[in-house]
């Protein structure tokens, strides 16, 4: 493919992005399914880490807020990686970039076989997190190659879609790989799946890329300004609700060093007259309403993460139950995808977003009524529509802002980069951190009103104590210590119980959330109507044919 000599249509969209030649089938479907593979594992690394903290609190005996620290090492690294790799890649060109992002991620697999204790834990995640955010770029690049060039567009839905199916699947993964050894088999698996997509990569690379130098100064001033603030930013929202907002004074510096330092980078950008920021463009209103609007659904779709895997481990389930559950939502999540796909209509690309939306106040709804007999089959259709909805939200979400960034000129395109992958990143975190504030606030009240009911003197509590104490009095001779106990094993009931009322209200949180941003959604479908607004996916088509127009005219 070195010797092949490009037709103008078929030349990079930008530079650091592959060519774009006309692929037979054969090797369309290979670059599919190269792209399918890259995709799962770059998001499964962080996933099976995310849904096995407990194990890994208790096998590397870590404190809960310190077992915070390797998720949110890996979304520091992650979040941040972007602002430096696209030029990277702009720049040295597109095969260097594939190499080093593939070795560095199956070396930093490779390390947590090896790594036994806290700090380096935290060192590895943080690599992890940096080799994860070239494949995430890497998945998109093969599934654009993979459709023709009618059909590009669901190549990029379909790339930022794939890697979301990562948490589910290492839901289902995760109890059978620990049935058959320790932790290490969780990365004994990561390290397979990132060795077979180098081995894949490297025997269907992509097409060359395009060449330009991109780097300047200031760009790493930029980096040494905005990457500590967004540091800061995802440890306050990682660790603020463990620790508690008030309760710890460097939450507070923290944060007030975080808004410095993002301020000044942005004063630095706006001011620069070729930013690896465009503030001015980022500032529009289109962009600001888009970026606005992913990272409140984001938030919204906490709900699925936090809240329903809350409630059941509070009930006392872990992953080894929940493995239909989570086949549930991956296929319907999957069917979010296809449905966005199959069904994308560029004159109205906001609409799946609202439908998406009003499938979360649905699903939240549905949740609002959990109990103590409340099992992970409750949850079969609720979540089903909330999965559905992710990735329903997501293709559009994306597709929205490619458009508006490739129409707004390339120059753009590490600025939407960045920005988009914070509102989703970010947002998560925001999300997770505004929930659990709000189930521990609720659990507190809750507790408090059940506890004031509870009455010695009252039969039913009397009765219910006699029951407690009964159920360890084969254990417990001492009446004494039995009624003691018995008073625990009640105590224990009644948190339990706030703690369900408190993830109902959570629910409920979402619900009423999700339907304000419905309403939203509406307002800014009728404005865009009302002005005579078209779509950014029509005017790009246009832009696209103009240009083969005029290619075939010379």
């Amino acid at each position: 493919m070195t010797d092949y000599v490009f037709k103008p249509h078929e030349r990079p969209t930008l530079p650091g992005s592959p060519a774009n030649p006309d692929h037979p089938t054969s090797r369309r479907l290979i670059y599919f399914l190269i792209g399918c593979l890259i995709g799962i594992t770059g998001g499964l690394g962080n996933a099976l880490v995310t849904v096995n903290l407990n194990f890994a609190q208790g096998t590397l005996d870590l404190y809960t807020n310190e077992s915070a620290w390797l998720t949110g090492a890996y979304f520091m690294t992650n979040v941040t990686a972007n602002l430096l790799l696209v030029k990277y890649r702009q720049q040295f060109g597109l095969q260097p970039f594939i190499r080093y992002s593939l070795v560095a991620y199956a070396a930093t697999t490779l390390m947590h076989l090896f790594v036994h204790d806290f700090w380096t834990s935290v060192a590895v995640r943080a690599m992890s997190g940096i080799a994860a955010s070239g494949l995430s770029t890497l998945t998109i690049l093969y599934f654009f190659q993979s459709l023709p060039a009618a059909k590009r567009l669901a190549g990029v839905m379909i790339g930022i879609c794939i890697p979301q199916l990562a948490t589910p699947f290492a839901r289902i993964l995760s109890p059978h790989l620990l049935e058959w050894g320790d932790w290490h088999n969780l990365y004994w698996l990561e390290l397979g799946l990132a060795l077979a997509t180098l081995a894949a990569v490297m025997s269907q690379p992509l097409p060359p890329s395009e060449r330009e130098k991109v780097f300047e100064p200031a760009d790493f001033l930029t980096f040494g300004l905005l990457a500590p603030g967004l540091w800061l930013l995802i440890a306050v929202l990682s660790e603020g609700r463990i620790e508690w907002w008030t309760d710890q004074p460097w939450i507070g510096w923290a944060l007030v060093a975080s808004i410095t330092l993002i301020a000044g980078a942005i004063i630095v950008e706006h001011n620069r007259a070729n930013p690896l920021i465009n503030t001015r463009w980022l500032g529009s209103r289109e962009i600001v309403r888009l970026m606005v609007v992913a990272a409140s659904v984001r938030i919204l779709l906490s709900e699925q993460a936090f809240g329903s895997v809350g409630l059941l481990n509070v009930l006392g389930l872990i992953n080894d139950q929940m493995v239909t559950l989570n086949w549930i939502i991956v296929l319907a999540s999957i069917a979010g995808l296809v449905t966005a796909v199959l069904t994308f209509r560029p004159s109205d690309v906001a609409m799946p977003i609202s439908i998406a939306v009003i499938l979360i106040v649905i699903g939240a709804f549905m949740d609002a009524d959990a109990t103590n007999l409340t099992r992970p089959s409750s949850f079969y259709v609720s979540q089903a529509l909330i999965g559905f909805a992710s990735l329903l939200f997501l293709a559009q979400a994306m597709v929205i802002g490619i458009a508006r960034t490739l129409l707004a000129g390339g120059r753009n395109f590490v600025s939407f980069v960045v920005l988009f992958g914070l509102s989703q990143s970010v947002g998560g975190l925001l999300g997770g951190a505004l929930l659990g504030t709000f189930q521990v606030v609720r659990e507190k009240f809750h507790s408090h009103e059940l506890v004031q009911r509870i009455v010695a003197t009252d039969p039913l509590v009397a009765a219910r104590l006699r029951a407690s104490g009964g159920a360890v009095a084969g254990v417990v001779g001492d009446p004494t210590l039995r009624s003691a106990q018995g008073a625990a094993l009640l105590s224990q009931q009644v948190s339990r119980e706030a703690n369900i009322l408190a993830f109902n209200d959570v629910f409920w949180l979402v619900g009423v959330l999700a339907i304000l941003m419905a309403l939203w959604g509406f307002l800014i479908r009728w404005s865009m109507w009302r002005r005579g607004e078209t779509s950014p996916v029509v005017l790009l088509q246009r832009q696209m044919q103009a240009q083969a127009q005029a290619q075939k005219g010379q």
